[in-house]
């Protein structure tokens, strides 16, 4: 039996309830949960939205002031009580005591408020692990897009791009998505600039200066590549069922067709690490924390996802 540690992400946001309803809604024979929390949270949300504890399996962790604590708000021991259930199932997952782990959000103004500058799980996974290289894929049944360059500002983008960069995302997307599909995988790599640049016309050439000769390398090692491909056509629906991950050049080129398609069930997922972590693609919602409206799915996606890479 296969055993995932779900990390309840900060407490003041939809985490809880999302871990309550994974356990009610979604038991495999085959697996088992570990609900890396704190039960005085779990009990409270449950027993608020009539979600029962019964056969959860709580690895606890205190929280300061918990009695004080309040959903939908910013808050410094919500902060560090996220990153110590984060740690404690890194460390787990590293020891080999749980197959792999599913993270529900964190709030990076709670991780900033509690003095831990990071600007999220990526970071987190990454330093805890002493991985070198990764990479961040967003997943949905529509498509799958690997990321370049994620948490930076667009001016930054084009300076940030290198082809050693690209084929390092390409390499580890081709990895995982092989893996999942149990055959080689078929990858796409977007241009930067319009038009994929209309051959120099746009942008600074950088199509032809370095991602090109990204795309040329990743088939000289027999990867299945193609692009650059022209960010505004590369999404339609004749193109994605013979792409199983895209290479996008920035965040915000790859996450606005995937969350337009795939909000509800998209997957993130840390590629590079040596354990399995997957996510929910959304964010704390703390509009709608703790009031039993939020949607499990995602949730349920990224354990599934996770059960395919163990």
């Amino acid at each position: 039996m296969k055993t995932l540690a779900i990390t309840m992400g900060d407490p003041a946001g939809v985490g809880p309830e999302l871990c309550l309803r994974l356990c009610a809604e979604a038991q495999r024979n085959e697996l088992q949960y570990h609900i890396y929390g704190n039960r005085v949270i779990l009990e409270r949300v449950g027993a608020q939205l009539n979600l029962s504890l019964e056969n959860v399996t709580i690895i606890d962790h205190p929280i300061d002031n918990v009695a004080q604590l309040v959903p939908g708000k910013v808050q410094a021991n919500c902060g560090q009580a996220a990153y110590n259930f984060l740690i404690s199932a890194i460390d787990d997952a590293m020891a080999g005591k749980v197959d792999g782990i599913v993270t529900c959000p964190l709030n990076k103004a709670a991780l900033e408020a509690a003095g831990i500058h990071y600007p999220g799980h990526t970071e987190i996974l990454v330093e805890r692990t002493a991985t070198q290289k990764h990479a961040m894929m967003l997943s949905g049944s529509e498509l799958s897009c690997a990321l370049v360059t994620t948490h930076i500002g667009i001016a930054d983008v084009p300076s940030s791009i290198t082809k050693e960069r690209i084929e390092e995302v390409a390499r580890l997307s081709a990895e995982v998505m092989s893996k999942r599909h149990k055959r080689p995988a078929k990858i796409a790599v977007l241009g930067l600039n319009p038009h994929a640049g209309e051959g120099g016309l746009f942008g600074n050439k950088e199509e032809e200066r370095i991602i090109q000769p990204a795309i040329d390398q990743l088939k000289a090692e027999g990867i299945e590549v193609i692009g650059p491909l022209p960010p505004d056509t590369a999404f339609l629906s004749q193109i994605r069922p013979n792409v199983d991950a895209y290479v996008c050049m920035y965040h915000d080129q790859g996450l606005i067709p995937l969350k337009t398609l795939c909000f509800d069930e998209g997957v993130n997922v840390t590629l590079g690490l040596p354990i399995v972590r997957t996510s929910v693609d959304h964010g704390t919602a703390f509009d709608i924390a703790w009031t039993g409206k939020a949607n499990v799915q995602s949730l349920i996606a990224a354990v599934d996802f996770a059960l395919e890479l163990t």
